[in-house]
C-alpha cells in the first residue's frame, strides 16, 4: 500500500509518501508546494489543488492521510487553514483515493523530524513541513495496520 501524507497550510503544504507492506514502512519521496502569497486566495487554492494533484500523479498513492487542524487562538487565521485543509482533502479524493484525517498537530518540529529519521531510516527529510506530512503517513499506516488485525481476528 502506498500512502500520502499531508499536512495543510495556506503558504506551504508538506506532503510525505510511504510504502506500506504489513509493519514495514519505506520513504518514497517528501516535499512542500508553496502557493504565492501575493495571489488571490482562490488563486492560491487553485494553486494548491493542482500541485497535490501533480504529486498524487506522479507517486500514484493508494490512499491519503491529512493532519487534524487545530485551534489557534486567532481566528482569521484558524478560518483560512480550514480553507486549505479543505483543498487538502479535496484534492485525493477527487481522485477516488481513501482519505483519513489523522493526529492533532501539537508535537514540536524537531521532535516529529527526530521520530520521522528513527522510523523512516535513511530518510532525509526535505523540510519541517515535510516532515509532518511524513508524521501523518505513519500514524495513519499503523492505524490501518491495526485495523486489518482486528478484522482478521474479529
Amino acid at each position: 500500500m502506498r500512502v500520502l501524507g499531508l499536512d495543510p497550510g495556506l503558504r506551504h503544504t508538506g506532503w510525505g509518501v510511504i510504502d506500506v507492506t504489513g509493519n514495514r514502512l519505506v520513504h518514497i519521496a517528501d516535499g512542500v508546494v508553496h502557493a504565492e502569497t501575493d495571489l488571490p486566495l482562490a488563486m492560491r487554492l487553485v494553486s494548491l489543488f493542482r500541485q497535490i494533484g501533480s504529486v498524487i500523479e506522479r507517486f500514484q498513492p493508494d490512499q491519503a492521510a491529512v493532519e487534524e487542524t487545530f485551534v489557534n487562538r486567532n481566528a482569521a487565521s484558524t478560518l483560512k487553514l480550514g480553507v486549505a485543509r479543505g483543498v487538502v482533502l479535496l484534492a485525493p479524493a477527487e481522485r477516488g483515493l481513501p482519505v483519513a484525517v489523522v493526529g492533532a498537530g501539537h508535537a514540536e518540529k524537531a521532535q516529529v523530524q527526530m521520530m520521522v529519521r528513527r522510523i523512516l531510516p535513511g530518510c532525509a527529510v526535505s523540510a519541517p513541513d515535510a516532515a509532518d506530512a511524513l508524521a501523518v503517513a505513519i500514524c495513519h499506516a499503523h492505524h490501518a495496520e491495526t485495523g486489518r488485525h482486528w478484522k482478521a481476528e474479529g
